[in-house]
């Protein structure tokens, strides 16, 4: 049976029990349900999202919840009994239940954090008077961890203690008697080991740990060069204070990769599902950035205006504006796409960028030679075709075109590569430095570089 047809198959078995509205069938059904299947009919019967979460364990609807859109989780919330949020946010772990309240109204917080439980309360409230967008936000403070002295035995005592309602228990985490962060094991170490065997003979001091005040991007980036499924977070005298999960990154990661698309797209980045936010906050997050292309466009038509004369005495020239500013505007683009995103990965940093300027030069003489090549046979096809068109005078203008090419191609690569590390070593986002952005400045510059070189080739002959 495919995929398509299990989830029509459980979209039925659905509809027939919602239809008996007997609560036990209904707890029955969803609680034999995969995670990932509850979700998808959230997805699919949004009119019943309460209900299904309502009706299944606690233990269980808290994993759906928190894996559900930031809109449906507000939904549920505000549909839910009091009674039954409180079970649910105590239930969260206390990661992710930071991470639902941080996107709510200073007001609406107000309320949820009453229905907390004291003690974790405590800890919601510690997460979330750390930086947004760091580490703290996304630590847990549900670990095991153990002292230096502790045997092994000792250390399985400890597991079958706490793990239960531990985040992980694939690393254990062992500190010494300040608290302090000694090492991390894993647990597979442990298993292996003898059960008299001390904590303190098993390590092997090679800790990488991640600070509280962290970027979480950074952090994303830490993750992905160790192959960690979790990490400690400490302070800055190396107190442990939680961990971090891989979940929460694969979370991270998917929120910086829509944020640098939109980014990249020419907009600010969106703190709300598209369809959710507020038509004039989406307007606003929209205007600034076109109103800073626009202006930049304008600066296009006064080197237009500034060539006028030129343009008056060989009008051909303006026939060709549209392809030389396109193209090293699409160009320009390329490379900042490029570039942004193998910075966002990781491949390249600041350090690189003689290396960078030195491809590029290359690639955009060589991409700029192909177009220019092109652009040459188009004029002398065409003067084929119409003489009339170019007049005697068909090659210069040919020449013109492509040497312009090339060298506004070049231009382009060289502006759209280094763009985005020169904003990168400045301490602002890369992505600022979008395809947009790039193609504006390339447009206005292009134009220097056409009309500089038809001067040159056209000088006593059109100009």
């Amino acid at each position: 049976m495919s995929y398509q047809e299990e989830q029509d198959t459980l979209f039925e078995q659905f509809e027939e029990i919602i239809k008996r509205d007997d609560k036990i069938e209904i707890r029955d059904f969803l609680n034999d349900q995969n995670i990932s299947d509850v979700a998808a009919l959230l997805g699919e019967y949004p009119e019943y999202e309460s209900q299904i979460i309502a009706g299944m364990a606690i233990h269980r609807a808290s994993k759906v919840f928190k894996i559900l859109d930031l809109s449906a989780q507000k939904r549920i919330i505000k549909e839910l009994p009091s009674f039954k949020t409180a079970e649910l946010l105590n239930e969260l772990p206390a990661d992710d239940r930071t991470d639902f309240l941080e996107e709510l109204p200073k007001e609406v917080l107000r309320d949820l954090i009453k229905l907390i439980d004291p003690e974790e309360r405590k800890i919601t409230l510690s997460l979330l008077g750390y930086p947004e967008d760091s580490v703290g936000r996304l630590m847990t403070p549900d670990y095991v961890y153990v002292y230096q002295h502790n045997t092994v035995d000792e250390v399985f005592t400890t597991i079958r203690r706490v793990a239960k309602s531990s985040e992980t228990v694939d690393v254990i985490y062992v500190i010494n008697e300040k608290g302090e962060l000694v090492d991390d094991i894993r647990i597979r170490d442990v298993i292996l080991a003898a059960p008299d065997k001390r904590m303190d003979e098993l390590i092997d001091s090679r800790v990488i740990a991640l600070n509280v005040n962290d970027d979480q991007e950074h952090a994303s980036q830490v993750f992905k060069m160790n192959n960690r499924v979790a990490l400690p977070v400490t302070d800055d005298n190396n107190i442990l204070l939680g961990i971090v999960t891989i979940d929460d990154m694969l979370w991270v990661a998917n929120e910086e990769f829509s944020e640098d698309m939109q980014k990249m797209g020419g907009t600010e980045a969106l703190d709300e599902p598209y369809l959710d936010m507020p038509l004039f906050k989406l307007f606003r997050k929209r205007v600034g950035w076109l109103i800073v292309l626009f202006l930049g466009e304008m600066l296009t038509a006064t080197a237009m205006g500034y060539f006028e004369d030129e343009i008056a005495k060989a009008v051909v020239l303006a026939l060709f504006v549209p392809l030389i500013i396109s193209s090293g505007g699409n160009s320009g683009s390329q490379a900042s796409t490029l570039i942004i995103q193998a910075m966002a990965v990781g491949e390249i940093s600041i350090a690189d960028w003689w290396r960078v300027m030195r491809r590029e030069i290359s690639s955009g003489i060589l991409l700029g030679t192909v177009l220019g090549i092109i652009g040459f046979i188009r004029v002398a096809v065409w003067h084929a075709i119409v003489p009339a068109v170019y007049g005697e005078h068909w090659m210069m203008i040919g020449f013109t075109v492509g040497l312009s090419l090339i060298g506004v191609v070049l231009w382009g690569t060289l502006s759209g590569s280094m763009l985005p590390m020169l904003l990168k070593k400045l301490g602002a986002d890369p992505a600022v430095s979008s395809a947009p952005f790039v193609a504006t400045l390339v447009d206005v510059t292009g134009l220097v570089i056409y009309f500089s070189v038809a001067y040159l080739f056209l000088e006593g002959l059109l100009l």
